[in-house]
């Protein structure tokens, strides 16, 4: 099940959006070493890991490795998948809270995600990268705000596609169930998550379902109007 569109604000711009993923993509392409070992120690110098910042909590860089490590992917599939899901879901959350507040809302979303995957294994010498804690963020907001919106997905039965269009409520309470169920897993094999950080995907959601709320309080008036007429509360279904 892949994601390939959503009911889109009209006339919107998201240029912070647009400026995320462009940063994302510069840094793949023009900054990540393409070698092995390079890439490596590309990764243990601005990826986050947990152990150090547990262990060093006076030291900033540890915490500067918070924010650079959400602009880093492990590979090119990562990258896609992750811009994908930053495409179709980012510019709604943008509108709702405004260019300034997005900012703010990305990386506060993101430093959950980072704050949830170091408490369940915080001895843990491996980096975290990418942009995927951050973006799981926005689907929980997304949730909250557009849980009627219909998204466009692709959707597989063996070798049959089908191209449907389902409302987001199904399509993203499905998606956090499987980040759970997986994050389950990776526990109960003693933290064999097959390189994924489960659980900063679950923190990234759960942050951003519940400061989506708080973000738009602080709303000009104007845009608060603008939020009522366009969105559905999740517990106004």
């Amino acid at each position: 099940m892949i994601p390939i569109a959503d009911e889109s604000p009209k006339g919107f711009i998201p240029f912070v959006n647009y400026v995320f993923i462009a940063l994302n993509i510069l840094v793949f392409f023009f900054l990540q070493p393409s070698g092995m070992e390079a890439a490596s120690q590309f990764y243990k110098t601005y990826g986050l890991i947990p152990r150090q910042l547990i262990t060093e909590p006076s030291n900033l860089d540890g915490y500067m490795r918070i924010f650079t490590s959400m602009f880093l992917h492990g590979g090119l599939g990562h990258l896609f998948g992750n811009m994908l899901y930053l495409w179709i879901f980012g510019d709604n959350i943008e509108y709702v809270l405004g260019h300034k507040f997005y900012i703010l809302f990305y990386f506060m979303v993101g430093i959950g995600a980072a704050l949830l995957q170091i408490s369940t294994n915080p001895q843990s010498t491996i980096p975290m990268v990418g942009a995927s804690g951050a973006i799981s963020g926005i689907l929980g907001a997304y949730l909250l705000k557009f849980p009627k919106n219909r998204v466009t997905i692709l959707f597989f039965i063996f070798f049959i596609i089908r191209i449907i269009r389902v409302p987001a409520l199904i399509v993203l309470s499905l998606w956090f169930l499987m980040q759970i169920f997986r994050g389950y897993f990776t526990v109960a094999d003693g933290g064999a998550g097959g390189g994924v950080a489960w659980f900063a995907h679950i923190g990234g959601f759960l942050s951003g379902f519940l400061l989506i709320k708080i973000f738009e309080y602080f709303a000009p008036p104007k845009r608060k109007k603008a939020i009522r007429r366009n969105t559905d509360s999740f517990f106004n279904l």
